[in-house]
């Protein structure tokens, strides 16, 4: 007996033919397509083609013809119980046996099918008799046109749920038909069951197919909850569907964002807006098998669907929750994007209000998921502390551990280091940076000791190193880089500071550039394996004269770490000392020949640092004591 159709289409739905195909032909992107040479006779030119949003391939050479079933009993010369059994485990299924039994749920869901969809169509015609010029009237205040409701097939559950039952029972359904199907509930007291939906605003769900499996239904007046969906049932899993999803897959196709919105008016509006794309989860949260759903519906490549929240505290919640039931699913060109609406606005709201123009700002501003995740671990922290730094770190590294898969934890691990050097960057004070230039404004005798803008010096600021000999300079550069170059080890402690100065010596600057560039990204480097990788970027000239035969002892590859470290910092601070003294002249000079506020407080703020570095306590009016 053949197997239930029902287990078939599941199959076929849950694995993407060109990641199968893709494991036993080397495909190639074409459009929305891919294609290869045919695997099944010879040829030169590709015409075998593969496309997912039609679940087959096909040869214009040969003529092969097929789904993902079919390809595999031609590729690997299988059965078609050999192929299904090789597939099954890849979609995560178990093979069922066949039986009169499944035969018997097949036949029953088939029924249903035929069933909901009848009551679609009674539902349609309510809302335009007269007991539903309510729902009419309703419905056309939230700006839809005729085009609009026919479209989305929308319809009016009367109070009265006789004619339903009526209209039912005439085309042969039962009450246990009606109740399997969810529009109708039986009580708990044995009385006769009473339609599940009443004077509602009916929205029909699809499945994937486009067919009918549910209803997600409106409240006009009285009690009750504004809105409900059908009870599940054997057609219908409110946690594996999306309302919109069939008309989505196909604009997928065509190129356009999938945009998860979270109700059905928003889904209406944003189609009808030309935003065709538009999805949303059934009153809960997304699911992983949503989530899932979304990635299939675009093209590979192209899976990065938009998430669309309010603006609010509870929207940032709600895409702080979908953040982490996103998290453990991640693969490579597989995320999500997310755009936060105005204050107080849906997309239904905005696009009433402001047009097409007005979300499609919207989605422009959508940001990518490391900025959510960035977002959601800062709030609430002081991150000018080093301590809530570390705090940060600690949290984002334990978001991360989440992701299983390896190459997009790794990413992502990269992309944080990069935020968290900036950020330690931002918050150090100059001294530390060496970039304390164009602060002479912000000196004011009335600050405290620890709000001085520490160090003014601008201590490698070109500008300033005429005074300093050149032959001088270009050695101390040397040093610099010999040690990071001979112990890469240290660029863990000595990489920032290095990472924020710039050197005079054209060709020492950019060897420094491209080495903070690689330890950056790869801090497990050895010396070795730099120094190949700065040759290959055409660094042999810089090198060869960096690692020269005249470097001191700590410089040189067979120094300990320790000692090469206390030369590099005695290095450092020599070069701030004789940049800061020549700034210093500099200062005097220049208050000399123009006697302005500006150069006095310019003198003057190198003065107080002068008696910070060495070693004197500041007064409240910032004088030595």
């Amino acid at each position: 007996m053949a197997l239930p159709p029902q287990f078939l289409e599941e199959l076929r739905n849950r694995l993407t033919l060109s990641d199968v195909v893709m494991r036993r032909v080397r495909l190639q992107r074409a459009g929305r397509e891919f294609r290869a040479p045919c695997p099944f006779h010879n040829e030169k030119t590709p015409s075998f083609y593969v496309n997912d949003q039609k679940g087959f391939f096909h040869c214009f050479g040969c003529g092969a013809h097929g789904d993902v079933i079919g390809f595999i009993m031609r590729n690997d010369n299988l059965s078609f119980m050999e192929a299904v059994e090789a597939l099954a485990p890849e979609a995560g299924l178990t093979v069922p046996k066949a039986s009169p039994q499944e035969r018997e749920r097949f036949e029953r869901e088939k029924s249903l099918y035929d069933l909901v969809e009848r009551a679609t169509r009674w539902f349609e015609a309510q809302l335009r008799a007269p007991v539903g010029r309510h729902g009419l009237a309703y419905l056309r205040g939230r700006g839809l046109d005729d085009e609009a409701m026919a479209r989305f097939r929308l319809g009016y559950a009367p109070s009265d749920g006789t004619g339903l039952r009526g209209e039912l029972v005439t085309a042969g359904y039962t009450e246990a038909d009606m109740v399997e199907a969810g529009l109708f509930k039986r009580p708990d007291d044995g009385r006769a069951p009473f339609p599940f939906f009443r004077n509602r605003v009916l929205f029909p769900v699809t499945d994937r197919r486009g067919r009918v499996v549910a209803f997600g239904g409106r409240i006009l007046e009285g009690e009750g909850p504004k809105y409900i969906n059908s009870a599940e049932n054997p057609l219908f899993h409110k946690g594996d569907i999306l309302y919109g999803m069939s008309r989505a897959r196909q604009a997928a196709a065509d190129g356009k964002p999938v945009i998860v919105t979270e109700g059905y008016m928003d889904v209406i509006a944003s189609v009808m807006a030309g935003f065709e794309g538009a999805v949303a989860p059934l009153g809960t949260a997304l699911t992983e098998t949503q989530i899932q759903a979304l990635w299939k519906l675009a093209p590979e490549g192209q899976r990065m669907p938009i998430l669309c929240f309010d603006g609010d505290n509870a929207g940032r919640r709600a895409a702080f929750r979908a953040v982490e039931r996103v998290l453990p699913l991640l693969m490579p060109d597989h995320s999500v994007r997310v755009a936060f609406m105005p204050e107080k606005e849906d997309p239904d709201s905005l696009i009433r209000a402001g047009g097409a123009a007005a979300f499609q700002a919207v989605l422009d501003r959508a940001r990518p998921l490391t900025d959510v995740l960035w977002d959601m671990e800062a709030a609430d922290r002081n991150l000018t502390q080093p301590d809530a730094q570390a705090g940060m770190q600690a949290a984002l590294e334990a978001q991360l551990e989440r992701i299983p898969d390896a190459r997009v934890r790794n990413a992502y691990h990269r992309a944080f280091k990069d935020r968290l050097y900036q950020l330690g960057r931002a918050a150090r004070p100059a001294f530390q940076g060496g970039q304390g230039g164009g602060q002479w404004g912000s000196f004011n005798r009335g600050q405290r000791p620890g709000a001085l803008p520490f160090p003014v010096a601008r201590q490698w600021d070109k500008r300033f190193r005429a005074g300093v000999e050149t032959g001088s300079v270009r050695w101390r550069e040397r040093l610099l880089l010999a040690v990071v170059l001979n112990h890469p080890v240290l660029f863990e402690t000595l990489g920032e500071t290095l990472a924020m100065i710039s050197f005079a010596t054209e060709g020492l600057e950019r060897l420094r550039q491209a080495l903070v560039e690689r330890l950056f990204h790869d801090s497990g480097l050895d010396a070795e394996g730099l120094r190949r990788h700065l040759s290959a970027c055409g660094f042999a000239e810089e090198l060869d004269e960096t690692l020269g035969a005249d470097l001191p002892s700590y410089a040189r590859p067979e120094a300990t770490p320790e000692s090469a470290r206390a030369g590099w910092q005695e290095v450092w601070l020599n070069s701030q000392e004789l940049v800061f003294q020549t700034e210093l002249r500099e200062a005097e000079r220049r208050l000399a020949e123009d006697p302005s506020e500006e150069t006095l407080a310019r003198l003057m703020a190198l003065k107080r640092e002068e008696l910070i570095r060495r070693g004197h306590a500041l007064d409240p009016e910032g004088e030595g004591v």
